[in-house]
């Protein structure tokens, strides 16, 4: 975990101090000069270009990382001293490129049913509809880049591209938004420049590597037919487990948007923002994990394989419970400090319930990566396609009786039951797992920490709001994690602790 420990540190500490900029972007810009509304088009539209690059990149994020060590193998090396790719990175260019063009077409020939859908309640999205291509098409090659960035182990500037400048960026559109310099329609096309900008940095940095090039190996495809096989072969089953996959987590926003308004849309993007706290330590430590997960099981290496997972996976349900719980204890100042707290509040139980579902997402998505890196990874088709149906099905039965908070538990009940079965498949399948028993460990502290939490609430309440949460904060977040690192639930984290207090020493 060398590797892995250096980048996840480096690449988390870029991640937090984006998600300070976002704390600021979200408590004091967006509930205090934005109405409801429109922080509700602005999650729609991103959303709705996010699931269009889902599909439309044709899988490329995850065909970068699993085949690309079949492209650099034979370890051949330029005049320059670097690694042959073998015309690697011109493919995952123009892959999505075919893709975006693809669903283009039908995202356009989809205008009329879709307005039928929204205008009711959501007319603002469907007079911006058009303008998801733009914004789609950067993230897009944005997500290429930083993919392409990845593997070759580099994953910190894309990673202060993604989490810092971006939300810089997004800051100073809202801003001039709020300030009125520029019109709604301005504030659309400014929000699209960001990630045009966001897109360019990355590429700029993926050709200062010296190691890139556009130029096509044909030669190499000639005489490797198996990975071209092996390539069109998983490239279909992604574009299949797209379709079923990446409807789950946005369909709670495009239904609430589409039955409740985007008022509420927005109320609920607050509370994601929040909760979303709890699975952002997964995005350094998955990716830079991924490459190597991947490397292992073109190997065959099982023990490798379950190592790597449980490690992943120990760590981040430890990180992870460790911030919920750091939510939890403060979600009533968190809606007392947040502008026009009160008419956000009533999201509190929402925060907590989604809260879960990225817990939950953050612990085990590394068992769902090993699944589709595997032989057996079309098993991750049915399991995708469940996890859709489930969705679908909770989501329109739970948000017209009971709105957002009906949202929060559909995307807890069909995440948790996708993961069991992503665990039982992976057991059954590969001989591996991702639980360990440190993670009994991690449910009973935090389980713990959270019921004297609760009974604190009940029976000894300070004199305000301020100095209840701190203190609160100071005394269980303390406890937790002495007992966290003396009983030594992530190995990791103690290794890398001690490491720090005897360079500082």
């Amino acid at each position: 975990m060398g590797v892995i420990a250096k980048q996840s540190i480096r690449g988390t500490a870029v991640t937090y101090l984006g998600v300070f900029v976002g704390f600021l972007t979200t408590f004091f810009v967006l509930t205090r000069f934005l109405s409801t509304e429109e922080i509700g088009l602005a999650r729609v539209l991103v959303d709705a270009s996010t699931l269009f690059i889902a599909l439309a990149q044709l899988g490329t994020t995850s065909s970068i990382i699993r085949f690309y060590p079949y492209f650099t193998e034979h370890g051949e090396h330029t005049s320059a001293g670097t690694t042959d790719e073998h015309g690697f990175f011109f493919w995952t260019i123009l892959v999505p490129l075919i893709g975006f063009v693809l669903f283009a077409g039908l995202f356009c020939a989809l205008h009329g049913p879709l307005s039928h859908y929204f205008g009711e309640k959501s007319q603002l999205f469907v007079d911006y509809y058009y303008f998801v291509l733009p914004l789609a098409f950067f993230m897009l090659y944005q997500t290429v880049f930083e993919t392409n960035a990845i593997v070759r182990m580099r994953i910190v500037f894309p990673r202060a591209v993604r989490e810092l400048f971006t939300r810089i960026g997004l800051l100073a559109v809202y801003l001039l938004y709020a300030f009125r310099v520029v019109n709604l329609t301005g504030f659309v096309v400014s929000l699209c420049a960001v990630y045009a900008i966001a897109m360019l940095l990355n590429i700029i940095y993926l050709f200062s590597f010296g190691s890139i090039s556009l130029k096509p190996d044909i030669d190499y495809l000639r005489t490797h037919r198996s990975v071209v096989r092996d390539y069109l072969t998983y490239t279909a089953f992604l574009v299949l487990s797209s379709l079923a996959t990446v409807l789950a987590p946005y369909l709670s926003s495009f239904i609430i948007s589409a039955r409740q308004g985007l008022s509420q849309t927005g109320i609920f993007a607050i509370a994601t923002y929040i909760a979303v706290m709890v699975n952002i330590p997964s995005r350094s430590v998955t990716a830079i994990a991924s490459p190597q997960l991947s490397e292992a099981l073109k190997q065959g290496d099982k023990g490798q394989v379950s190592r790597l997972m449980q490690q992943v996976s120990n760590t981040l349900f430890l990180v992870g419970s460790v911030i919920l719980l750091a939510i939890y204890i403060n979600i009533d100042l968190i809606f007392e400090v947040l502008p026009n707290g009160e008419v956000y509040a009533p999201a509190k139980n929402c925060v907590l319930l989604l809260g879960v579902s990225q817990l939950l997402i953050a612990t085990f998505n590394i068992s769902v990566l090993a699944l589709n890196y595997s032989k057996y990874y079309y098993f991750s088709l049915l399991l995708s396609l469940g996890l859709t149906l489930g969705a679908i099905v909770l989501n329109n039965t739970l948000i017209p009786s009971y709105g957002i908070d009906g949202a929060a538990v559909a995307n807890v009940v069909v995440y948790a039951l996708y993961y069991v079965l992503v665990l039982i498949t992976m057991r059954l399948c590969t001989g591996t797992i991702a639980i360990s028993r440190a993670m009994g460990k991690t449910l009973l502290t935090v389980g713990i920490a959270g019921v004297l939490n609760y009974i604190w609430t009940k029976q000894f309440v300070l004199f305000n709001v301020w100095a209840d949460s701190i203190v609160r904060t100071l005394v269980l977040m303390t406890a937790v994690c002495m007992i966290a690192f003396w009983w030594g639930i992530s190995p990791d984290i103690n290794h890398e602790i001690r490491r720090r207090i005897r360079k500082e020493v």
